[in-house]
């Protein structure tokens, strides 16, 4: 894959912010400006057709190094279907900022940015949801679930009868293998 990743990274040029070598995959660090035009060249020029995935992630208190700079990155995964390689195009965005859809290149990336846009509030130009419109949550629903500002918990769950059931903290038992204020692996947790 060395021999590839040399190749690859002479064919993207200047597009090129970083690219990063890690858990067994080559990832591509692109400004958002640069996405389609990166996909395009994986696509065409070197048989990266397959359009697997993609995902968000807000790196808002994340406080080691990091590949970009903007607090949330989107992660494109892209398969050869010729030599079973894989590769791996990131951006990254600022609150407000937006990014091109892929829709142009890979129309799969359809849903997954709008599922990315639905729980962080990443915009996807060309592939927005309507003021007002949810994709995977109900229309009423206030704020991004996957921001790390996000409260955890707390919240009934309201089932189709219309009945609630428990909130998280009303059936959080503790057991081995579990943190509750700090108590895993002790003898009044796990019995040990």
């Amino acid at each position: 894959m060395v021999a590839e990743t040399t190749t690859l990274q002479e064919l993207l040029g200047e597009r090129l912010i970083k690219t990063v070598e890690k858990h067994a995959g080559t990832y591509f660090c692109v400004a958002p400006d640069d996405l389609l035009e990166t996909l395009e060249v994986l696509r065409d020029k070197h048989d990266y057709k397959f359009f697997s995935e993609c995902v968000g992630a807000d790196y808002s208190t994340w406080t080691h190094e990091r590949d970009l700079s903007g607090r949330f990155e989107v992660v494109y995964n892209l398969l050869s279907l010729s030599t079973g390689n894989r590769v791996f195009v990131k951006t990254s965005v600022s609150d407000g900022e937006s990014i091109p859809s892929a829709i142009p290149v890979f129309q799969g990336a359809e849903y997954p940015e709008k599922e990315i846009g639905d729980m962080y509030g990443i915009i996807f130009t060309g592939n927005e949801l309507k003021p007002g419109e949810r994709f995977m949550l109900p229309d009423d629903w206030v704020g991004f679930p996957l921001r790390k500002e996000y409260p955890l918990g707390g919240e009934d769950v309201l089932f189709d009868l219309g009945t609630k059931g428990p909130a998280v903290e009303d059936k959080s038992i503790p057991h081995a293998g579990e943190s509750f204020e700090g108590k895993t692996g002790t003898e009044e947790v796990s019995g040990r």
